[in-house]
């Protein structure tokens, strides 16, 4: 089905996993593309509950740019309009968690695609890095947006105006992570988040992230409204029926996303 990553769904969890080793999963068109793909599939699958992006058994969970592809147009912005933007919305609009497995450095357009999604579970041993100034660039894919809402501006453009690296003690204690693990745990502390939001309510997840994604862009009376319409979708919900008759029966609710 795809050529650059490795695609499965299993119980609820789909894995999309980054499948270029021998160039650190940079990204070219090529594996933007069947990325974008892989996140409709799973938009569009009512199996899925969550969703895992990682970059597989290498030592890098995405080195950014292939720049070693060569670079066929300088109207970049052209280039990022057509390809990593449409895959950053996407991720972003999918109303279904996304946790991102880093199992390795994140560099460039890589820290982003790690950015964009819901929830990171790190190797302690890693590091994130802006790098786009030593090539003479700024931060794209969506690190200006991310980034100021998770550290602050000030932070923010220490971290993109100098591409230092950000080692996981440093990203844990800034916010960039939510967990770092040794690499012998990371593939079993993943699975139990995975298991978790497969089991979980995925419609109010759903919209939880939906109306976070709108926080930053809303006065107070805006979200109020968006947590009035949200919760109505919540109240009309399986789910809600579901839970509520666990919580009074005493037992654990048997969610099914709907």
């Amino acid at each position: 089905m795809f050529e650059t990553l490795i695609f499965e769904i299993k119980e609820g969890k789909c894995y999309i996993t980054l499948n270029r080793p021998e160039v650190f999963n940079a990204l070219n068109n090529k594996l933007l593309t069947e990325l974008n793909e892989a996140f409709n599939v799973c938009r569009n699958n009512e199996t899925v509950r969550v969703v895992v992006l990682s970059g597989g058994e290498g030592k890098a969970f995405c080195s950014g740019a292939d720049l070693k592809s060569g670079i066929t147009d300088p109207n970049l912005g052209k280039v990022l309009k057509a390809t990593y933007n449409p895959l950053i919305t996407n991720m972003r609009a999918i109303e279904k968690p996304i946790i991102c497995k880093l199992n390795g450095m994140a560099a460039g357009a890589g820290m982003s695609l790690a950015l964009a999604c819901d929830m990171i579970i790190a190797d302690k041993n890693t590091y994130m890095t802006e790098l786009f100034v030593g090539i003479g660039l700024l931060p794209d894919a969506g690190s200006m947006y991310f980034l100021p809402r998770m550290i602050g501006t000030l932070k923010t453009f220490e971290l993109c105006s100098t591409g230092r690296k950000v080692f996981m003690d440093e990203a844990l204690q800034l916010g960039l992570v939510n967990k770092t693990v040794d690499s012998a745990f990371l593939e079993e502390e993943v699975e139990k988040m995975a298991d978790f939001y497969a089991k979980a309510a995925t419609k109010s997840i759903g919209l939880m992230k939906n109306i976070l994604n709108k926080s930053f862009e809303n006065n107070l009376e805006g979200v109020l409204n968006l947590e009035a319409e949200g919760q109505t979708q919540c109240g009309f919900s399986n789910d809600f029926v579901e839970g509520v008759m666990a919580f009074l029966q005493k037992r654990e609710p048997n969610f099914q996303g709907r």
